[in-house]
């Protein structure tokens, strides 16, 4: 199928945050466009903290079909738009603008989008299981909260500061605890949510990267899924340590392609060809270790 060019009838998407540079939603959204023959274009937009409300003011005015949002605005973004999903409320975050009828409307599609990932890329189902979560910050608290409404029979959370781990657990529920690291020995599933191990942590304003892993590998083992949320690098020292103690392993590539997956529905009403989307996903990030000009 050709290329589509831009004309007075093509509709806009975008991201929203800073550091946005380096995202991989472009790539992403324009492959899936373009596999569908759908008359978009996906833009960044670097967007500094303190300035969401603009830009979601701007999407009403200009007539902008979604916006993608990431740090540092989520919470913003979910203070200024004209209506949130229930997720989004629960989470007073939100990561997925649409537009309906001349109002803005927030979404949270990174809960939604992990548990896809774990049924549908992992063919794990979190009915039933028990799963701790390392963190208590934005994505953690998206996971907390979607994998007890998938039915979770407790999900513990591992975090250094008491107060946030408490918070983070009451998004779960009655099943939502605060558990030692020690716990990790006896889930199904472990989520490091943290930003230990990201190539580009240092880029993000007050995210300093810890000299310690997440959780001890020794704890892991066969039986045991192990996700890591950072997708670059594809293998974190935590991801390795945990794949040489026999965990099964996954990073957070395709809960990035599922959460875009959920947002493309939600602007075009169309099923996201998620097989392209990855497929555009992994060449760029060869391309950006390739040290060839």
């Amino acid at each position: 199928m050709g290329t589509l060019r831009p004309s007075g009838s093509t509709r806009l998407a975008a991201v929203i945050g800073d550091p946005v540079r380096h995202s991989l939603s472009p790539v992403l959204h324009n492959a899936a466009f373009e596999a569908l023959g759908l008359d978009w274009v996906f833009l960044a937009f670097e967007v500094a903290a303190g300035r969401g409300a603009d830009a979601v003011a701007a999407m009403a005015v200009l007539g902008i079909g979604g916006l993608s949002v990431t740090m540092p605005l989520k919470a913003e973004v979910a203070a200024a738009v004209d209506e949130l999903t229930p997720d989004a409320a629960a989470l007073g975050a939100v990561n997925c603008v649409s537009l309906r009828d001349g109002r803005t409307v927030g979404h949270n599609t990174d809960g939604s989008g992990f548990v896809a990932f774990l049924r549908n890329d992992e063919g794990f189902d979190p009915d039933g299981r028990r799963a701790v979560v390392l963190g208590a910050g934005g994505a953690a608290r998206a996971v907390i909260h979607a994998l007890a409404a998938a039915g979770a029979a407790e999900v513990g959370i591992v975090n250094r500061t008491p107060g946030r781990a408490a918070a983070a657990a009451r998004l779960a529920g009655s099943v939502g605890n605060v558990v030692p690291a020690e716990a990790v020995a006896d889930a199904d599933l472990v989520v490091n949510a943290t930003p230990v191990g990201m190539a580009n942590v240092a880029t993000f304003p007050g995210v300093d990267e810890p000299p310690v892993m997440p959780s001890d590998p020794a704890l892991l083992g066969p039986g045991q899924l192990a996700v890591d949320l950072i997708y670059e690098p594809a293998s974190t020292p935590w991801i390795i340590a945990a794949r040489s103690r026999g965990a099964s392993v996954a990073n957070g590539l395709g809960l990035l392609i599922a959460q875009a997956a959920q947002a493309f529905r939600i602007w075009t009403g169309q099923d996201a060809p998620t097989g392209v989307m990855s497929g555009a996903a992994v060449g760029a990030l060869a391309a950006r270790d390739d040290p060839t000009p």
